[in-house]
């Protein structure tokens, strides 16, 4: 049986999706934009903020659920220019302790509103 997991705490979907879905112990959460969920808007700065935003949106998810970031096992990382893989992953990087989850990360064409960046991710309890 699947769970919606929502929390105000991040954005709000922008279409018809929820920002998570939880599944046999699993927690999927929808890629998440740099959104403030306060504001709508995305952070000033460069690739370094807006990768720092999406966590916070990640982390305000997985509070919700009951986890935390040492439960992820699999990121995906969407980058609107390779470019920005390196200030990226100096952020990333910041963001476990112990143990690193599997990732795949790569640039895409575009990302909704414009954004820098774009991470969804699976956690398990």
């Amino acid at each position: 049986m699947k769970k919606v997991i929502a929390t105000d705490k991040a954005p709000a979907a922008i279409g018809p999706y929820s920002q998570a879905i939880e599944v046999n112990g699993f927690v999927f959460i929808s890629g998440q934009l740099p959104v403030n969920p306060a504001t709508g808007d995305f952070p000033d700065g460069d690739i370094k903020e807006q990768t720092a935003q999406s966590f916070q949106n990640i982390k305000a998810i997985l509070a919700e659920a009951g986890l935390t970031t040492d439960n992820i096992v699999k990121t995906t990382v969407f980058l609107s220019d390779i470019a920005y893989f390196g200030g990226m992953n100096e952020v990333y990087a910041t963001q476990f302790t112990g143990t690193f989850p599997a990732r795949s990360a790569f640039a895409v064409k575009d990302l909704p509103k414009g954004a820098m960046v774009e991470i969804e991710v699976i956690a398990s309890r």
